[in-house]
């Protein structure tokens, strides 16, 4: 074989080879999902008879994945809101481009609510210990009129929304409602807990009795996590 023919056959390779690299490079970009549905932790049964395992499914798998969803159709024109902190988007919500600002404020809040709802959950939750049970004694008056003021709070949100107690740097909790979506980190807060009150939470199981629902969610409460969350916001590093 001839020097001529051996530098056709070598530039004939190339050309045959580039069209596939080119092709591998163009659709990585296309794959990348930078907001992700976090697994559940326990089985979707395990909070039963409180919350039974087709609500946590429909809510995990359906209503979750749906602000997941949305919120990587928003990164791809606006791949900032995946590099910032959660917190830090919401926050300075100002900052999102007015086309997709509202869309992001009811998504994002709506991955960050979740996110931190299945955390503090799970079964055998124990009971508030440490630091955490001192806090709910000195600013919410004790575990049972917590419970109370929680419930009542819960109740009281018209249409669909969350109730929280939000925690500041310096460990002072305090219940607080929020509409729709919305998180406290839109205000500048941190939510050390909260339940879901929009209907998709509770009602195949509970219909229109919001107050039974909230009464029987406080079975499925996590405290140990709560307890770490706790010791995250007083450090400063507790994100959503």
């Amino acid at each position: 074989m001839t020097m001529m023919s051996r530098r056709h056959l070598m530039l004939a390779a190339a050309i045959a080879a580039a069209p596939r690299f080119a092709f591998a490079q163009a659709a990585a970009p296309a794959a990348a999902t930078p907001f992700v549905l976090p697994p559940l932790t326990y089985p979707v049964a395990a909070l039963e008879p409180h919350i039974d395992a087709k609500t946590m499914e429909i809510h995990h798998d359906k209503h979750h994945a749906a602000y997941v969803a949305n919120m990587n159709a928003f990164a791809k024109d606006a791949p900032q809101i995946a590099s910032t902190p959660i917190v830090d988007v919401l926050g300075k919500l100002g900052d999102v481009p007015e086309a997709i600002r509202t869309g992001v404020r009811n998504n994002l809040g709506g991955h960050a609510n979740h996110t931190m709802f299945w955390q503090i959950m799970g079964p055998n939750g124990g009971k508030p210990e440490g630091e955490v049970l001192a806090a709910i004694e000195r600013d919410l008056g004790g575990m049972e009129k917590f419970q109370t003021d929680f419930n009542a709070a819960g109740g009281r949100q018209l249409g669909s929304g969350w109730v929280f107690v939000t925690v500041d740097k310096a460990g002072k909790l305090a219940i607080e409602n929020r509409p729709n979506q919305d998180n406290p980190a839109m205000d500048g807060k941190r939510a050390l807990m909260g339940n879901d009150v929009w209907e998709h939470a509770y009602y195949l199981n509970y219909q229109n009795r919001r107050a039974d629902y909230l009464k029987a969610w406080w079975n499925t409460v996590n405290w140990k996590v709560i307890g770490d969350r706790y010791a995250m916001a007083k450090a400063g590093t507790l994100g959503v």
